[in-house]
């Protein structure tokens, strides 16, 4: 199951250069993950500073 991003975020863009897949991108001013592209690394959640990133 692909990680998503919460409304913890504040979209400081760190996640986007840790996502092996490019999964990750500036969507209505927040940061979205595409499920599609998503492999389940957790790579984005490791470097996330608020903890916005979950599983699921």
């Amino acid at each position: 199951m692909a990680y998503r991003i919460t409304d913890a975020c504040v979209n400081c863009g760190a996640c986007e250069g840790e996502c092996p897949t490019n999964a990750i991108s500036e969507k209505n001013d927040a940061r979205w993950i595409d499920p599609d592209k998503c492999i389940d690394c957790g790579s984005c959640a490791a470097v996330c500073p608020t903890e916005a990133i979950v599983a699921g």
